[in-house]
């Protein structure tokens, strides 16, 4: 058994990563899924968060994900996202603008979103 798994991440626009990992640590709908080779294979719904790529301990890259759906195999985790943004890329003013846009529409769905997005624009800017 090798001491990698596989990850790819896909959105509609690009494929965004794909390489191997000790562990990458996705966004379940049910709670955070971590995926280490020789995981049981699975289907699960994400809900919008962070994707974790970690080497051992250290969290190599970080990726914010609005959703989607993640299949787990044993040597293979492929995430199929609704939009995918590399965290270095959030911008603290546009999550708050998608917000209030949010907010006007009453749009639930991405009011969560918006909500996670800005949450992890916060984060970023402390760290």
């Amino acid at each position: 058994m090798t001491n990698t798994v596989e990850f790819e991440l896909v959105s509609p626009e690009q494929l965004v990563t794909s390489q191997p990992v000790k562990m990458v640590v996705v966004p379940g709908t049910e709670g955070d899924l971590g995926i280490l080779p020789g995981h049981a294979p699975l289907i699960a719904e994400l809900r919008p968060g962070v994707i974790d790529i970690r080497d051992g301990e250290k969290i190599t890259e970080k990726i914010f994900v609005s959703g989607g759906f993640c299949e787990i195999l044993p040597e293979r985790c492929t995430v199929l996202a609704d939009e995918a943004i590399p965290f270095s890329e959030i911008n603290k003013e546009v999550a708050e603008q998608r917000l209030h846009s949010a907010k006007e529409t009453e749009n639930e769905n991405e009011l969560r979103i918006a909500e996670v997005m800005l949450a992890a624009a916060t984060t970023q800017s402390i760290s």
